[in-house]
């Protein structure tokens, strides 16, 4: 559906939650905080494109990844490689960097960084994946998912690898998938107790794994999500995900989020539009439960943040406006994910 405004569309003043948004649009070599009536607060300049996304940290500096050269023997997926962290006037505190690491990346308490990132899988390792559709692996291998938590001179202290972590086996990927990446890791963040929960995209999984065994302790696989990101435990105990809907039996492609019980898996709810097909992005995107209790939805390939209540009626709307070229030569808006944080809050610490 072609928008026919960009910019802010709704702005329910009484309902959606008071604060500024954080979104970094991907190929443009800027991040952007507004308001909630659009206006442009603050705004850093990177140094290229995103590797993803931003955030703020509660020290009121910002944490991101951009793209490098070298790394992966093909083009998109989330690629990264340069980490680092910022203050509010740019000047950088803190990088680190890993041409290979893709999608997600994580600044913890302990000031490490946690970050997921691809390598060639092992030959022996490549043979035992399952699925996906014949022929489409890359001509150097088969490439699989790391985690590694690294102190910030760059000392790994912790390290997960899917080729010889994983039952291998037991994890066929979705027979339209391609077979040059398994298993393609979009999320990781790390869990109170120091475990670590992941998502999997090509083979609709959502895993926590074990900080000491670096064995699933717990893992739900469904295909009815479609391929989907931005997992994240809530403060309540549950999952919630952005389900993207991609590659699904049901007749019609839409996303959906849901937040379920991970210890029955039952749904506490969800949100659908109405029609279905009008919600729809096959790739990136993600959610945000806010205080309020309503939840701030990316759906990226629309380049679409918008506010629901727990009654999913749309309280806050926004479109980004800004198009540029992507790698395959078309102009997109394209937003991987999106934060709200309040005026209140340490991550704005009173500078707005």
């Amino acid at each position: 559906m072609r928008p026919l405004k960009f910019g802010i569309r709704i702005n329910n003043k009484e309902r959606a939650t008071e604060g500024f948004t954080l979104y970094s649009p991907l190929w443009d070599k800027k991040t952007s905080l507004i308001s909630m009536d659009g206006d442009l607060m603050h705004e850093w300049d990177l140094p290229s494109t995103p590797g993803g996304y931003a955030r703020l940290l509660p020290n009121g500096n910002l944490f991101y990844a951009t793209t490098t050269e070298g790394g992966p023997p093909f083009k998109g997926g989330a690629k990264g490689g340069l980490m680092r962290e910022v203050d509010w006037d740019n000047n950088i505190v803190m990088e680190y960097r890993d041409d290979w690491q893709h999608h997600d990346l994580r600044r913890l308490d302990n000031g490490n960084i946690l970050y997921a990132g691809w390598e060639i899988m092992p030959e022996e390792a490549a043979k035992r994946v399952k699925g996906g559709i014949p022929g489409t692996e890359n001509p150097e291998g088969i490439v699989g998912d790391f985690i590694k938590e690294v102190t910030p001179a760059g000392e790994v202290v912790w390290e997960w690898h899917a080729h010889s972590d994983m039952d291998i086996e037991n994890y066929e990927l979705h027979p339209l998938v391609p077979r040059r990446v398994f298993a393609w890791c979009n999320t990781v963040s790390q869990l109170d107790n120091g475990d670590i929960l992941i998502s999997m995209r090509q083979i609709n999984l959502v895993a926590i794994i074990d900080r000491v065994t670096k064995k699933f302790k717990w893992e739900r696989r469904d295909d009815d999500w479609g391929h989907q990101h931005d997992c994240q435990m809530l403060k309540n105990g549950n999952i919630m995900l952005f389900a993207n809907g991609m590659n699904t039996a049901f007749p019609h492609t839409h996303s959906y989020i849901t937040e379920f019980n991970p210890i029955n898996n039952e749904t506490v709810w969800e949100y659908r539009d109405n029609p279905r097909t009008f919600f729809y992005s096959p790739h990136i995107s993600g959610a945000e439960r806010l205080d309020s209790g309503n939840t701030l939805i990316c759906e990226g390939s629309s380049g679409r943040i918008f506010e629901v209540t727990p009654e999913r009626e749309t309280v806050w709307e926004f479109i980004n406006p800004k198009f540029d070229d992507m790698f395959m030569g078309d102009k997109v808006n394209w937003i991987f994910r999106a934060f709200r944080y309040s005026k209140e809050s340490p991550e704005i610490g009173g500078r707005l």
